[in-house]
């Protein structure tokens, strides 16, 4: 049985939009203020000619699948996760189910090394399969968290990146396996959820799929969007860190995962994350006396407890706003 989403399905319209596809080959400044302008407009948008090699991805992904494929007993042994290792329908620690199987491991590459002891038959390779996948997709998350410093026209660049190259950030990767699901009309509005409503905690999230459809994106006006999978392409949503970093400007974008009736979905997520000591807090160019702070500074392991205290649906980045209600609503550490 699916928990139903804090916003129930039935209540809410989709429709067909152009999302915002960008060419990585482009002018880099005419692609920074295209990142910027979809970002502000979306939350969301999805990159051609990345430069992550076809081989990396398909490693993965071959990998991914040979493990789902396994009796569910031999996936058992690579869970429960909390947070990291096998998990299946539970999603955190607060109630939320979907309909999907996942594996969610730490970049760090010591982590990938212990865990994938009880993931895969072959455990080096399994590992060298992960650990190549998150340096492709890192150094493409890391160039465009560039291009966003120079379309802001910050004066540091870099500032995001910073954080996602330190020794101790706190990415992870996690990839999810929605099997199809028998009786299920395709986009109907009905359909069972694989992963609820939700947005990203971290700084920036970059998703790629195989063909099936399954993704939707949540407009500023509530409307759904359905993103159309193409596995040639990578997914970028704005995360919670960002939107606080840029002072709102970016906002981060909600989005769910529908099942599907005809095949399996499988997607794998990086999510590019600070160090946990690093502090989070609108940056001083985003800040000015017609837009003063809307968030009060804060560490990323403080909002990653706040995060995990919550359901998945909640909107998190709501505690740490300054003088937004009279509740005296506050994070409790």
């Amino acid at each position: 049985m699916v928990v139903p989403s804090p916003s129930p399905i039935r209540s809410k319209k989709t429709k067909a939009v152009g999302i915002p596809v960008i060419d990585l080959s482009l002018n880099r400044s005419a692609i920074a203020e295209l990142i910027v302008n979809a970002c502000e407009d979306y939350g969301f948008f999805k990159v051609v000619n990345h430069g992550v090699p076809k081989e990396i991805i398909g490693r993965l992904e071959e990998e991914g699948l040979s493990f789902f494929a396994k009796p569910s007993s031999e996936k058992q042994k690579a869970g429960p996760a909390s947070p990291f290792g096998y998990g299946c329908k539970n999603i955190g620690f607060n109630g939320d189910r979907g309909e999907l199987e996942y594996l969610l491991l730490h970049t760090n590459p010591v982590s990938i090394s212990e865990r994938s002891k009880a993931i895969s038959n072959d455990p080096t390779e399994f590992s060298c399969a992960v650990n190549d996948y998150i340096q492709g997709v890192r150094e493409l998350c890391c160039e465009i968290l560039d291009l966003m410093g120079e379309g802001l026209w910050l004066q540091d660049k870099m500032v995001f990146s910073r954080m996602i190259r330190d020794v101790h950030s706190d990415s992870v990767i996690r990839v999810n396996h929605y099997p199809a699901v028998k009786d299920v009309k395709e986009w109907d509005p009905c359909d069972p959820i694989g992963f609820g409503e939700h947005s990203d905690p971290q700084i920036l999230t970059i998703l790629r799929s195989n063909d099936v459809p399954g993704l939707q994106i949540r407009l500023r006006d509530g409307l759904w969007v359905p993103v159309p999978p193409d596995p040639t392409e990578f997914c970028v949503f704005v995360g919670d860190a960002l939107e606080a970093m840029t002072n709102g400007r970016l906002m981060s974008v909600r989005h769910r995962a529908l099942t599907s009736s005809v095949k399996a979905r499988l997607s794998m997520m990086y999510f590019g994350a600070p160090p946990l000591n690093a502090w989070i807090s609108p940056l001083p160019d985003m800040v000015s006396p017609q837009k003063p702070s809307l968030y009060r500074p804060f560490s990323w392991v403080e909002y990653k407890k706040a995060a995990y205290s919550l359901r998945l649906g909640d909107r998190r980045l709501d505690l740490f706003k300054i003088n937004t209600s009279s509740t005296g609503d506050k994070v409790e550490l």
